[in-house]
Order: structure tokens, then sequence, then C-alpha cells
């Protein structure tokens, strides 16, 4: 067992007055947090025009998000936030739209074409190992640029059947670094019901960032959008766009435009990479202070697969890396709150919610909530062994959300994270800088403000 308890920003002592949530809030939300933040059972937060409530015991959370989802359905700030980037996907849009979305896109994720993603996520992964083989092993570098390289890779891969180039993928990463860090600067005076205080030059900056993306991703798309009916274009693949060019609505038979192809693809690459790069640079920091978990690890993937490639049913057995990774979603979820409005008047604990009130779902807390968790700060991948924290898991674990809305891509990003932290267990010792303390920053997804260092060692 590890004894690591990794650094997060220090809860304040109480709750801050608003006016200073305002500013805190826009460089990131966790800065927001208190002591009670961790130990409530539902907080309340009153703001110019409604409420802001948020639920962490699991049955309150589980209201939410299965049995009374229709009325839950996913806040127009989150819309606003990300709509210019992914557009109207099943990231953002909620009811028939959203049903329609999902039941076209389903197929692209069953589990016969992850296994036939699998080829895709070797490739990358490959590509991975053979950059870091090249690696200056005297200096520790930032670990956070190789995650969003290699996880960019698999999903660029997966969708389009081809590698990503190092001139796209700068810009890609560019763009988005820069809409990331305008969101919450853009979002919070909505929030505040101050959406008139946004200065419209970071709107612009903002939109400019999400078209370069956009104009990025369709130039990959139009072309086999242009062929799609044509046999001889289908020949040689096998990828999630080729499943999104052929989707039909069971209904009307309709299929995607081009529009919503790009939509949907967007959602795919950012939110596919962006999520897995950030639960990838943790899971490297926590086992960067925890040899003993990487010996283990090592053990378990070599007894398993030697030094030959790691086959896709072999993932299935390597039970102390998925929990490593699981365990790393415990502590950093990449996306560390959900947003919901409230449609008609509903009762939570002895909180009444009133049409117009917004639910905040928070994986942040929830998972380091100390009634719901044994050593809630401490990386303990066991604890998903063991009868308490598989009930926990069970109760109040959601880093991926649930009920109908659980992410479509949660398998896919556990056989990806696997194999990418097998891989580099197997053949490297992974130790942390000298006196870097990573700084946790909460805003799209969780980041690090000041990089994630990690030295990696040939075994």
């Amino acid at each position: 067992m590890s004894n690591f308890c990794p650094a997060y920003p220090t809860p304040r002592k109480s709750r801050m007055p608003s006016w200073k949530a305002f500013f805190s809030s826009r460089h990131s939300w966790l800065d927001l947090l208190f002591e009670k933040s961790y130990s409530m059972q539902m907080g309340q937060v009153s703001l110019l025009n409604s409420t802001l409530f948020m639920p962490n015991e699991p049955t309150c959370v589980h209201r939410v998000l299965s049995d009374n989802v229709a009325n839950y359905p996913k806040h127009q700030l989150l819309g606003d936030a990300l709509e210019p980037l992914l557009g109207e996907s099943i990231f953002t849009t909620n009811g028939a739209q959203w049903q329609r979305q999902r039941q076209m896109m389903n197929p692209s994720f069953a589990q016969a074409r992850i296994q036939v993603a699998f080829a895709h996520m070797q490739q990358a992964t490959d590509a991975m190992m053979t950059r870091i083989s090249r690696w200056d092993f005297q200096q520790s570098r930032d670990i956070q640029e190789e995650m969003t390289l290699v996880t960019a890779d698999v999903i660029f891969r997966t969708i389009f059947s081809t590698g990503i180039d190092a001139e796209r993928a700068k810009s890609i990463f560019t763009a988005f670094n820069e809409y990331q860090a305008l969101s919450p600067r853009l979002t919070v005076p909505a929030v505040y019901g101050l959406k008139w205080l946004t200065p419209f030059w970071l709107r612009r900056r903002s939109d400019r960032a999400a078209r370069e993306i956009r104009h990025s991703l369709l130039a990959m798309i139009e072309p086999r959008f242009n062929v799609r009916d044509e046999v001889s274009a289908q020949a040689n693949c096998n990828d999630i766009l080729e499943s999104l060019l052929h989707a039909k609505d069971d209904i009307t038979g309709d299929r995607f435009t081009l529009e919503e192809l790009l939509n949907q693809v967007a959602m795919l690459f950012l939110a596919g990479h962006e999520t897995s790069a950030s639960a990838l640079s943790w899971a490297l920091h926590l086992l960067a202070h925890s040899p003993d978990i990487q010996e283990r690890m090592h053990e378990e993937v070599t007894a398993i697969a030697g030094m030959q490639a790691l086959q896709s049913d072999q993932l299935k057995s390597l039970e102390l890396t998925w929990n490593v990774f699981r365990e790393t979603l415990r502590l950093f979820p990449p996306v560390g709150f959900f947003a919901r409005s409230v449609v008609d008047t509903d009762k939570i604990r002895d909180k009444t919610l009133h049409k117009g009130d917004s639910v905040v779902i928070a994986p942040w807390l929830i998972h380091r909530h100390r009634q719901l968790w044994a050593t809630p700060d401490a990386f303990d991948p066991d604890r998903f062994s063991r009868p308490e924290g598989r009930a926990s898991a069970r109760d109040a674990y959601l880093p991926f959300s649930s009920g109908p809305r659980v992410c479509i891509g949660a398998a896919f990003a556990h056989q990806e994270a696997a194999l990418i932290l097998a891989n580099i267990v197997r053949a490297y010792r992974i130790t942390p800088r000298a006196g870097h303390v990573p700084a946790p920053v909460g805003r799209l997804t969780i980041r690090s403000a000041n990089g994630i260092f990690v030295q990696l060692s040939p075994r």
C-alpha cells in the first residue's frame, strides 16, 4: 500500500465572501472550496436570481443523474462555454436531440468497436515509446506534454486511421490551452448573473481558438464525407469516422450532416484526448511517489506478457494497473464537476429546488468525501480490492458521470490507459523532480498549473 498523499489546494477554514469567490473562481474553481465542502451532505449558495445546490450524498446524486434525470438537464452555461468549440454535440445537448445523437453514436463505442480500436492504440503507444527512448534520461520532463501527445495520437488514429502530425498537434494544443484558460473568465460572470461583465475581447479570443481547432478537424472530415457513398472510399477505413459517416437515425433513417459530424468528432477528439491526458499525467505523478506500487505493476505486466507486445485480452488481467488508473480518477477526476439546471420544483434532502436553480455534482468532492471513503486523500489503488473500497466505489465513484449520460468513451479510456501505463512501467522507473509540487487547477479539466515533472530511467 502506498502512503503518498498528493498535494491539492488547501481548503479554507470557512466559505469566502461572494465578491471574493467571484474573482477566485475565474482562476480555478478549486480555490472556492473550504473544509466543510469535503464533509457536507448538500451545499447551498445564493446567487443574484437563483440558488446553486451541491449534493454529495450518494442518494441525492443518484436522484439528479438517474432517478429524476429529465428534471436535471445539462446546464445552459455548459453549452455557452463549449458550443463554440464542440457545437451541438452529445456533450452539450439535451432531450430528444441528445437521445438521437447518442443512439447514432453508440455503435462506434460498442465493445466490438473498441477491440478494433486496440490496434490504433498499440500504434500510438509504440510511437510514444520510441519518442521516450530518445529522451535525455538525466533530465526531468513535464509529462503532461507527452501524455497529451500520445492520447491525441490514439484518438486521432482511432477516428481517422492516421496519426497526428507534429504541426497539427501543436496548432490544436496551443488553441485548446488558450480556450481552456479563458473558459472560467467567460463563464463565471454568467454564474453570478453578471454576464454583461464578460469582456468582448476575451470572447473573441476564445471563439478564434475554437474556429482554429474546428477548421483543422474539418479538413480531415470533409474529404471523406464527400465520398462516403463510394465503395472504394471505404476499402481501407475501419475507424470511428467511418462508423459515424454511415450511422442512421433509427426513426427517420437520416445520417449526420457535415456540421453534425464535425460537432461529434470535435467532442470525441477534444474530450477523449484531454481527459485521458489529464488522468495519465496524474497517474505518473502518483506512481513517481510510490515506488512500491511501480515495482508491483512491473511484476504484474512482465508476468503476463514478458517483454512482448501486450494484447487486448491480456489487459483484463492487469488488476493492479487498472486499479492504479481507477484510483487516479478518484483523486484527480479529469472533469471535476457536472453542472445541471432545474426544470421543475423538486425536493432533495430538506431542500426545495425551484425552476431555474442550478445543481453541481462534484466528483472532486465526492471522491474525497470524509464520510464516503477511508483515507480519502491517500493514493491507495488496493482499496478497490477490499470490501469497503468496493462499497465506496459502488456508491460514490463517478469519474465518467453516471446514469443515462455516463461517458460514452469510458471503456475506451480504461483500455487506453492500461496499455500506456503498462508499457511505461515495464520499461522505465519513474521518479519525481526534487522539490516540485504540482498545483492542481480546476477549469474545463483538472490540470497542473506548473506542470507535472517526472524523470524516467530505463530498467
